[in-house]
C-alpha cells in the first residue's frame, strides 16, 4: 500500500505544475502546453485533412489522459482522503475545464455525425488549460475570487442602464429599431464601446441620450478595472512578502 500511494503521489507531482527543478514534471508540463497550442490548429482551417484528424486524434488523446491522471490524483490535490475528494474536484471550474478539452474525441471517433462534430467547438476550452502554468494568471484568478462581488454589482448595474437606455430609445426612434432588440444592441454597443455605427439616432433628444449613454460607457468601463487592478496589487503585494504563495 505504501509503494501504491507513493507512485500515486509521484503521479500527482507530475502532472501539477512544476515548481521546483523536477525535469519530468517540467517536460510534462511542456507536453501540455505544446499539445494545447497545436491542437488549435485545425481551428484555424476551413476543411478537414488526414493531418488535422492526426493532431485531432493525438492532442484530445493526451488531454483525455491528462484527465484521467488528475481526476486519479485528486485526492491529493484536495488533501482530502475520501471518496469526496474525487467529486469535488470533478466540479471545480479547471476539472470541468479539462473535461470539455476533452469531448472533441467524439468528433474524432464519430466523424460522420454532424451532431457530434459540434463537439470540436470545445476545443476552445484547451486554451484555459494554460491558465494552471501561469503563476500571473494564477494571480489574477485569486483576485477575481476575492472581488467578484464588486463586479458583479457593476455588470448589474451597466445591465439595468442599457436596458433603461433602450427602453427610452425604442419610444423615441420607433423609426430605426425593427425589434427592442435591435435597441438593446445600440444600447450596449454605445454604452460599452462607441458604436458601431449601423445605427445612429435621429432626433435630437435620442443623439443627446447617446452622448449620454458614451460618457456613462466611459466610468463602466473604468469601474471594474480599476477594482481588478487595486485586487492585483494587493495580491502583488501578499506574494512578495510570503513567497510560497506563487
Amino acid at each position: 500500500m505504501d509503494q501504491y500511494m507513493l507512485f500515486k503521489k509521484r503521479i500527482y507531482e507530475i502532472i501539477e505544475a512544476s515548481k521546483t527543478k523536477d525535469p519530468v514534471s517540467k517536460s510534462y508540463d511542456f507536453l501540455i502546453l505544446t499539445a494545447t497550442i497545436v491542437g488549435l490548429i485545425p481551428l484555424t482551417l476551413k476543411t478537414d485533412n488526414y493531418y488535422t484528424r492526426i493532431i485531432d486524434l493525438v492532442t484530445v488523446s493526451i488531454f483525455l489522459v491528462d484527465y484521467i491522471l488528475r481526476l486519479y490524483t485528486s485526492d491529493y490535490k484536495m488533501g482530502i482522503r475520501s471518496i469526496y475528494a474525487y467529486l469535488a474536484y470533478a466540479v471545480m471550474p479547471i476539472a470541468i475545464v479539462d473535461m470539455l478539452s476533452v469531448l472533441p474525441i467524439l468528433a474524432v471517433i464519430f466523424p460522420g455525425s454532424k451532431t457530434i462534430a459540434l463537439f470540436r467547438i470545445f476545443r476552445i476550452f484547451q486554451l484555459f488549460k494554460v491558465l494552471r502554468y501561469s503563476s500571473a494568471m494564477v494571480i489574477i484568478g485569486s483576485v477575481m475570487r476575492k472581488v467578484w462581488r464588486p463586479l458583479f454589482a457593476v455588470f448589474t448595474l451597466a445591465s439595468l442602464y442599457i436596458f433603461d437606455c433602450a427602453l427610452i430609445m425604442f419610444q423615441l426612434e420607433p423609426d430605426i429599431f425593427t425589434t427592442f432588440f435591435d435597441a438593446i444592441y445600440w444600447s450596449g454597443c454605445t454604452v460599452l464601446t462607441v458604436g458601431y455605427g449601423d445605427i445612429s439616432p435621429l432626433t435630437q433628444v435620442g443623439r443627446v441620450i447617446t452622448v449620454v449613454s458614451a460618457m456613462v460607457g466611459m466610468a463602466v468601463i473604468a469601474l471594474p478595472s480599476g477594482i481588478i487592478t487595486a485586487g492585483y496589487m494587493d495580491e502583488l503585494k501578499k506574494s512578495k512578502k510570503n513567497p510560497l504563495i506563487r
